[in-house]
C-alpha cells in the first residue's frame, strides 16, 4: 500500500516518490487501542466521595435546614431589621432625620440573646444607593457593638430576609 506524490519541480523533471504509509497506520491502530484501554482504567480508578455520615448502605438523604439569619437594611427613611424565621421590624428615623442607632442596637441585642444566636456572630447588612457612607458604617459599628462581630455587606436584593417597604 503506498501513495504517490508528484513533485513537479521547476527544472522540468517530474519526481515520483512512493510513500509507505503502512507503519503510520500501524502506529495509529496501536495508539487507538492504548487510549481505549487507559480510558477504562481511569474510569475504574475513580473514588466516589460522599458527605460525612452517608455510607454505601444509607438510603436516607440527610437534609439540614439552614440556620436562621439576621439581616439589616438601611434605607433613606428607616432601618429594617429581621430574621429569616419571620420577625421583621422597622426602626424609623428620629425627628432630625438621623438614624436611630440606639433602637437598632436594642433590637440586635434582643436577637443576640435568642438561643439561635448564642454561638453565632454573623449578620447581613445592606443599604440603598442613596444612603450616606457614614450611616452604613454606623450600622456596622452598631451591629458589632450588639455582639454580631461577623458583619457581611451585601446587595439589598441578595439579603436573606425580604422587607416590605
Amino acid at each position: 500500500m503506498g501513495a504517490q506524490i508528484d513533485t513537479g519541480g521547476g527544472s522540468g523533471k517530474n519526481l515520483n516518490v512512493e510513500l509507505n504509509v503502512v507503519p503510520f497506520i500501524d502506529l495509529l491502530s496501536c495508539l487507538t487501542a492504548f487510549l481505549m484501554v487507559t480510558a477504562v482504567w481511569s474510569n475504574l480508578a475513580q473514588i466516589n466521595i460522599k458527605p460525612k455520615g452517608i455510607g454505601r448502605d444509607t438510603e436516607k438523604v440527610i437534609e439540614e435546614e439552614p440556620p436562621p439569619k439576621a439581616s439589616v437594611l438601611v434605607t433613606q427613611n428607616a432601618i429594617w431589621v429581621g430574621l429569616t424565621i419571620g420577625d421583621r421590624r422597622q426602626i424609623a428615623n428620629t425627628g432630625e432625620g438621623q438614624y436611630d442607632f440606639a433602637g437598632l442596637e436594642e433590637v440586635l441585642r434582643e436577637y443576640k440573646e435568642m438561643a439561635i444566636f448564642t454561638d453565632r456572630e454573623e449578620i447581613e447588612l445592606a443599604a440603598e444607593d442613596a444612603v450616606v457612607y457614614d450611616d452604613i458604617i454606623g450600622a456596622m459599628d452598631t451591629s458589632i457593638a450588639s455582639g454580631f462581630k461577623d458583619v457581611g455587606f451585601v446587595d439589598p436584593n441578595s439579603l436573606s430576609v425580604r422587607f416590605t417597604q
